[in-house]
C-alpha cells in the first residue's frame, strides 16, 4: 500500500501550482532551505509524469543517498517499478536495471551522474537533487557535467527539468537572474522550524593548547557536553580522512611523501598504514625514520580518525568512559553494509557525537542533532580556485542544515564554525543564512574577474612521463591555436602545473583558454581539438595524453590508435 502524500505547506502548494503552469520546455530552479521540503515536491512532480503515462528520472550527486531516496520514493509509489542506477552495481545488476529503463518497464530511474545517460523512451521528468554539487561533473575518462546533460537531454525529449538545491551553483542563479530558467522558492522549514543559530569561534582568542585539547575550542566541547547531557546529538565535520595528513621526523625533516606523486601518504592509524589518496600506493608504517633512523617520528595535522580520537578523550565522563560516537568517512564505510548500519545507529539514537566527511553534510534527515561544527573550514577561503568560496558556502550551508530538522529541537539548534578569520564576508552570510546576497557578492566579483558565468573558460591537460614534454605540447597546440580563424576573440595562457602535478608518476600540466563569447570558444575548439594529435606528434611525444575541458564539463572520443592522445572537446 503506498504512502499517503501529506498535505502540502502553503510554500509547496505555490511551488507546485507555478510548476504546473510553466512551459515543459524550461528549466526550473527550485530554490529551497534545508529542510523546507524540496523532496515533497520531487515526489508530487514524479506523480505528476507517472500519471501522464511518462518516466521519471531523479538524479542525487552521492552514492550513499540513493538508498534512502529509493526508500521514500517506493513507500510513495507502491506497485510502480523503481530501480537505481550507480557505480556501486555489479555488471549483471547494472545490465538488468539498464533494460528496465530501455524497454520502457521502470516507471522511476534513481541514480548518480551515471543514471543521466539511461534510456527512457517515456521520459517526462529529470530531477536534479543538490544541482550544485561538483560531484556530477565526471573527471576522468568520458567528462561530462549530468546536470547540463540533464537540461540538454530534457530538451531533446520535451520533458521537464526540475533542478533543486539550498545553495544553487552560481551559473544557474545567474541564468535564473537572466530569465532563462524558472526560479521556484521555498524559504521557509516545514513545520515552521527555524534554522540553526550561527556561532563563530575565533580561534585567535582561545587557549593555545596542546594534543587533543587543539580539536575542539573550550565553548564547543562545552556545548557539546550539554547536548549530551539532554541525550541530543551533534555532529562535527572535518572534510579530511584519515588519522594526520602526513608523518613528519622533526630530527632530518622527512615527511611520508608518495614516491609516485607530488603529494604526501595520509597515516591511517587503525591499519598503520601510509596510504596515498591520489594513486593508492600503501605502505606499512616504518618503525624509524627512513633518513635518519629516529625512532620519533609524529603525525602532523589531523583527519577524521584522529578527530573522533580525540573527541573521546575530551568529553570522557568522570568514570573516564567516552561517549558514544560514529565515524563516517570513505575508509569507515568501505565494507558493503556499514553505512547502512552507522546511519541506522543515529537514526536509533544510539551515538552522541557524529564525525565525519562532507558524506554527512547532504541529504541526510537526522532528527536528534541539534548542534553541527566545523572544525577547519578556513582552506577553502584562500584556495586558487575561483569556486572554492562557492563549495565552502554550499558545504557549510549544507552543514548546518543538519541541525534542527525537528520542529522539537529546533529553537536550541546550533552551528559552531572554528575559524581563524571570523571577519571573512563569507561568514558574515553563513550567519544570516543569506544565500542570495552571497551570490550576489560572488557574481558581483565574478564579473570583474571576467570569470564563469561572465567569461567562457576551456582547459586543456596534457600527460606525460616527462614534464618538458608534457610543456612542450601545450605550447606547440598553443601556437597552432593562435594561427586558426577566430583565434582574436580567444585568449591563450601559459601552460602550468595542476595543483597535484605528478599523479602515479604521470606529470599534469594545464593550459587555459578563455574567450568572452561562448560561440567565438566552440568554433575555436572545434577546429584545434581534431589537430591535436598532431601537435602531439610534432613535438616528438606520440605517448602523449591529452584531453581538452569546456568550461568544465566535456565529452570524450576514443583514443585515436595506440599511444595517441585521448581528444575530448
Amino acid at each position: 500500500v503506498a504512502d499517503v502524500a501529506p498535505a502540502p505547506s502553503e510554500a509547496q502548494a505555490a511551488v507546485l501550482d507555478q510548476l504546473a503552469q510553466a512551459p515543459p520546455a524550461v528549466p526550473v530552479l527550485l530554490h529551497g532551505i534545508t529542510g523546507s521540503g524540496k523532496t515533497e515536491i520531487y515526489l508530487h512532480a514524479a506523480a505528476r509524469a507517472l500519471d501522464a503515462g511518462r518516466q521519471a528520472l531523479v538524479l542525487v550527486p552521492e552514492i550513499n543517498l540513493t538508498p534512502q531516496l529509493e526508500a521514500r520514493f517506493a513507500a510513495r509509489f507502491a506497485g510502480r517499478r523503481i530501480v537505481s542506477l550507480h557505480s556501486g552495481l555489479t555488471p549483471a545488476q547494472r545490465l538488468r536495471r539498464w533494460l528496465a529503463a530501455h524497454l520502457g518497464l521502470a516507471d522511476l530511474v534513481l541514480g548518480t551522474r551515471m543514471a543521466v545517460f539511461a534510456p527512457m523512451p517515456r521520459l517526462g521528468l529529470i530531477v536534479v537533487d543538490e544541482e550544485h554539487d561538483p560531484s556530477y561533473k565526471q573527471q576522468e575518462g568520458a567528462r561530462y557535467s549530468a546536470r547540463d546533460l540533464a537540461v540538454y537531454r530534457a530538451r531533446l525529449q520535451d520533458a521537464r527539468v526540475l533542478l533543486g538545491s539550498a545553495t544553487p551553483s552560481l551559473e544557474s542563479w545567474q541564468r535564473a537572474n537572466e530569465g532563462r530558467y524558472l526560479r521556484l522558492s521555498l524559504p521557509a522549514r516545514i513545520g515552521g522550524a527555524s534554522l540553526p543559530r550561527v556561532r563563530l569561534v575565533d580561534m585567535n582568542q582561545q587557549p593555545k593548547g596542546q594534543g587533543a585539547g587543539t580539536a575542539l575550542s573550550p565553548p564547543l566541547i562545552e556545548a557539546i557536553r550539554q547536548r549530551i547531557a539532554r541525550g541530543e546529538q551533534s555532529l562535527v565535520f572535518l572534510n579530511r580522512r584519515g588519522y594526520a595528513p602526513v608523518l613528519h621526523c622533526a630530527d632530518c625533516g622527512w615527511k611520508s611523501g608518495c614516491p609516485h606523486c607530488s603529494a604526501w601518504r595520509v597515516f591511517h592509524k587503525l591499519d598503520r598504514t601510509l596510504r596515498c589518496h591520489h594513486c593508492g600506493f600503501t605502505e606499512r608504517v616504518p618503525r624509524a625514520c627512513p633518513d635518519c633512523g629516529n625512532l620519533d617520528i609524529a603525525p602532523i595535522g589531523r583527519g577524521t580518525e584522529r578527530l573522533e580520537e580525540q573527541i573521546a578523550q575530551l568529553l570522557a565522563g568522570d568514570d573516564g568512559r567516552p561517549p558514544r560516537i560514529a565515524r563516517i568517512d570513505a575508509d569507515s564505510t568501505r565494507l558493503k553494509g556499514s553505512l547502512e548500519a552507522q546511519l541506522g545507529a543515529v537514526h536509533a539514537g544510539e551515538v552522541d557525537v557524529l564525525v565525519g566527511t562532507q558524506m554527512i553534510t547532504k541529504g541526510h534527515d537526522f532528527r536528534r542533532i541539534t548542534l553541527v561544527a566545523a572544525v577547519n573550514p578556513d582552506s577553502a577561503l584562500f584556495s586558487s580556485d575561483f569556486r572554492a568560496p562557492e563549495r565552502l558556502f554550499a558545504l557549510l550551508m549544507q552543514a548546518g542544515g543538519r541541525a534542527g530538522r525537528s520542529t522539537d529541537h529546533a529553537q536550541q539548534s546550533e552551528m559552531w564554525v572554528q575559524s581563524w578569520h571570523p571577519q571573512h564576508p563569507l561568514y558574515a552570510a553563513l550567519r544570516q543564512h543569506d544565500f542570495a546576497a552571497f551570490a550576489a557578492s560572488q557574481l558581483k566579483e565574478r564579473e570583474a574577474a571576467g570569470l564563469p558565468p561572465f567569461a567562457h573558460l576551456a582547459m586543456l591537460r596534457a600527460d606525460a612521463k616527462q614534464a618538458e614534454a608534457a610543456q612542450a605540447f601545450l605550447q606547440a597546440a598553443a601556437e597552432l591555436a593562435a594561427n586558426l580563424p577566430g583565434a582574436e576573440s580567444v585568449s591563450v595562457y601559459a601552460p602550468v602545473p595542476l595543483p597535484v602535478a605528478r599523479v602515479a608518476g604521470v606529470e599534469r600540466m594545464q593550459m587555459m583558454v578563455e574567450s568572452a563569447a561562448r560561440p567565438a570558444l566552440q568554433r575555436l575548439l572545434a577546429q584545434w581539438v581534431p589537430a591535436l594529435a598532431q601537435a602531439a606528434r610534432t613535438v616528438g611525444s606520440p605517448q602523449i595524453r591529452h584531453a581538452a575541458t569546456i568550461g568544465g564539463n566535456l565529452g570524450t572520443c576514443s583514443p585515436a590508435g595506440d599511444g595517441l592522445p585521448v581528444l575530448s572537446a
